[in-house]
């Protein structure tokens, strides 16, 4: 069977759009001489839904959308889209009253074909708020000219018990449909990018094709939806190899013909950490963009590397001239910093501003006087900076109409070294589920063709420049040796034992980060929504602001 795997990118509730995308992708499979279009999961609302899906006129609304779909693409086309479904069940059960679920579309007709028997609530998922688990996979089993189609959504391809060493379900549905007959095995997904995770999907799909000697086709989507970043990177695998190298970042459509799957010898190519990262952040950026209808960035410009990055990857996904920097310097910015934001938006041609803070700080520090008078000068005053700076920032956005892109890291966020309604205001922050390191690597990746990035905000010692001669170090690690510290504590969730242990760091030394690491809980509830790029970003760390507990 000649099948088209259709690699789009959907926005979340947009049904009109997305099933115009869906069209005209049916449209170019029919010219292209498939059989069959396969679309990814929930691909006529678009995923995540979240509590789109608690409103009744919205499930109305989806179920008159894939009705007008049905009778929109071609007739002679079958198309295996993700749909939303009714539990029919579910008055009778108790269950959630939705299914995640797979349309067939042919002759003008609807009908649900498949649903997803593993929802994940993990991590940035939490699909058992909203859908009921399939408890018959075997059914998810579609015959079509003769040969029999096996069905899964997503996370049903994610519990082989021979490739997973820990099963988090008790059933593989890619196995039960194999098993009631399935010639080849669809996977309609929705799943979300972070480093390494497309190598891995790869060698899972790959053993799935081996072990159970069909051809797997798995349809992934592509775009940015604020946090997550879906890749695209759709497959089809054979026990040989794969049908051919999968494409990331951008819609694409493959046709295979599953009889020849005996052919296929391709083999995946994993790319490097900053190329990943660049290629997701820039997508992440222009597609909240364009999908939050902001399509204009500014960015406070410090002459320091984050905000180089930010702003190197915001022309990159918007454009030169739709990116405005702003320099803001202090009584305490020195000379060189000026210099280096200035370089900067010289080097990337994009339109800049110095306005300084000065004048503002003083009148703020004279209108304080009477309850700053005792004690010597502190946070308070360091933060008065931050926050002259994220009143400027968001001013210019309101009047101009340009989204602010926060420019903090993973690891100054992680430990609260940001300004609340100061540095950390934004409508998007790009770089903060990259470690200080990965930024340096990603600084010197978008620098491979030339200059863009001054080499100076590269080199030089970090520092917030709120105090005179203030550096990161007088109060962290280097960063060569905070980052894998932050990285168990967090990522890993190891205790201060264990990160003591593995890192060679002092366990008191430990012992500090991990408190600083609790304390600034309650700074990354506020904090804008994060690009997703690592296996475990802020949107999926679920940490109560206020609990007492404390390791010994």
């Amino acid at each position: 069977m000649r099948v088209a795997l259709c690699q789009i990118d959907t926005t979340v509730g947009d049904l009109a759009g997305n099933s115009a995308r869906i069209v005209a992708f049916a449209q170019r499979a029919k010219q292209q001489g498939a059989q069959l279009a396969v679309f990814p999961e929930l691909a006529l609302c678009g995923y995540p839904p979240e509590d789109l899906l608690v409103r009744p006129e919205f499930l109305r609304a989806h179920e008159r959308a894939l009705a007008e779909l049905a009778a929109s693409v071609p007739h002679d086309l079958p198309v295996l889209l993700g749909c939303v479904a009714e539990n029919q069940h579910a008055r009778a059960t108790g269950g959630r009253p939705l299914h995640n679920a797979a349309a067939w579309l042919f002759g003008g007709k609807s009908r649900i074909v498949a649903r997803k028997s593993l929802l994940p609530t993990y991590d940035v998922f939490d699909e058992g708020r909203y859908f009921e688990p399939w408890r018959e996979p075997k059914q998810n089993v579609v015959e079509h000219a003769g040969v029999r189609i096996g069905v899964v959504i997503c996370e049903d391809g994610w519990n082989d018990e021979e490739f997973f060493s820990e099963r988090q379900y008790p059933i593989d549905p890619v196995q039960e449909v194999v098993r009631a007959g399935a010639e080849f095995v669809v996977n309609l997904s929705a799943s979300p990018w972070n480093l390494g995770k497309d190598a891995f999907r790869g060698r899972m799909v790959a053993f799935a094709a081996r072990r159970h000697s069909v051809p797997m086709l798995y349809a992934n989507l592509v775009g940015g939806n604020i946090t997550l970043q879906f890749d695209g990177g759709t497959l089809a695998v054979s026990q040989n190899g794969f049908a051919f190298v999968p494409v990331q970042w951008e819609e694409a459509m493959h046709v295979v013909e599953t009889k020849e799957h005996l052919s296929w010898t391709e083999q995946l190519v994993e790319r490097p950490a900053p190329e990943m990262h660049c290629r997701a952040i820039v997508q992440g950026i222009r597609d909240h963009a364009q999908k939050f209808g902001l399509p204009r960035a500014v960015i406070g410009l410090s002459g320091g590397i984050d905000s180089a990055v930010v702003a190197t990857l915001a022309v990159d996904a918007l454009g030169k001239d739709h990116v405005a920097g702003i320099a803001m310097p202090s009584r305490y910015s020195s000379d060189h910093s000026l210099e280096d934001a200035k370089a900067l938006a010289h080097n990337l041609g994009i339109e800049f501003h110095v306005m300084p803070i000065e004048p503002m700080v003083s009148a703020y520090e004279s209108t304080l006087a009477s309850v700053f008078r005792s004690g010597e000068p502190g946070f308070a005053e360091e933060n008065l900076q931050s926050r002259v700076r994220g009143a400027l920032l968001m001013a210019f956005s309101n009047k101009r109409g340009h989204a602010v892109l926060t420019t903090g890291n993973k690891s100054e966020c992680a430990v609260g070294y940001c300004t609340l309604y100061g540095d950390t205001n934004g409508a998007l922050a790009p770089i903060a589920d990259l470690w200080k390191t990965e930024v340096w690597e990603l600084a010197r990746f978008l620098n491979r063709d030339g200059e863009r990035i001054p080499v100076r905000s590269i080199e030089k010692p970090p520092s917030a420049e709120l105090r005179p001669g203030q550096l990161d170090t007088d109060s962290l690690p280097p960063y060569h040796e905070l980052d894998p510290a932050l990285k168990l504590l967090v990522e890993q969730e190891l205790s201060v034992a264990d990160v003591a242990s593995r890192t060679g760091m002092a366990r008191e030394r430990v012992a500090e980060l991990f408190a600083k690491v609790q304390g600034a809980e309650f700074k990354r509830y506020q904090y804008p929504p994060t690009i997703r790029v690592s296996g475990r970003c802020w949107e999926g760390r679920c940490v109560p602001v206020s609990h007492r507990y404390r390791e010994r």
